[in-house]
């Protein structure tokens, strides 16, 4: 449990490090920053609107970093050794997606306040906003981690994470951004969807990874 733990540490740190968490944040504010210059002045529409904005983005600042959460593990060798010392990898990818949410999850629900600033959205809007972010990217990192697994080491690695995370985050993107008109059955949708990935997604993730090491 201990080295599960160190690997969570280490991949909080090398991700702000390296500023890998830092690049999904300013991607998510960049997008919701240009989005009004698109839409116009409609102070109105833009509040009607702007909870969905803020859920596509969120969704696409995630994919950023997925291409680096598994690969590098893979090829320096780290995997294998947890592998040797008879660790399991859905343990390992579990902890991977503990880490991968702790490093982008949080300051993603700081921006937010700052996009519905921009977005001029009223504050029980925002606050709709942040309980789905806080229900949803959990499921986000979970997806993120288990694409990864399942793309690393593979040429353009980039391109096939993006068509294989995007389609199955989709019911993330419908009930994150329905629960601001369906409340609460919205909310338990999206609890649920989260759930089963952050359930399933180290099993996916771990027969990735020993397939890659295979």
């Amino acid at each position: 449990m201990s080295g599960l733990a160190a690997l969570v540490w280490r991949d909080l740190r090398r991700a702000w490090a390296g500023g890998g968490a830092a690049l999904p944040v300013a991607f998510f504010l960049l997008a919701t920053i240009l989005f009004p210059f698109a839409i116009g002045p409609d102070a109105a529409l833009l509040a009607r609107i702007g909870g969905g904005v803020i859920w596509a983005a969120a969704l696409l600042a995630a994919l950023l970093p997925v291409e680096r959460l598994v690969a590098p593990d893979l090829e320096a060798g780290v995997l294998d050794q947890f592998a040797v010392r008879g660790a399991s990898m859905a343990a390992v990818a579990a902890a991977k997606i503990a880490a991968h949410w702790l490093a982008f999850a949080p300051p993603l629900m700081l921006a937010a306040v700052i996009a519905a600033g921009l977005l001029d959205l009223p504050a029980e809007t925002l606050g709709m906003v942040e309980l789905g972010l806080l229900i949803g990217t959990p499921g986000l990192a979970a997806l993120a981690v288990a694409t990864s697994a399942l793309v690393a080491g593979l040429r353009g690695a980039s391109a096939l994470a993006g068509l294989v995370m995007l389609p199955l985050a989709v019911p993330l993107l419908i009930f994150g951004a329905g629960s601001l008109a369906g409340g609460p059955a919205a909310l338990k949708l999206l609890a649920a969807v989260s759930l089963v990935l952050v359930a399933g997604a180290p099993f996916i993730a771990g027969a990735a990874i020993r397939a890659g090491n295979s």
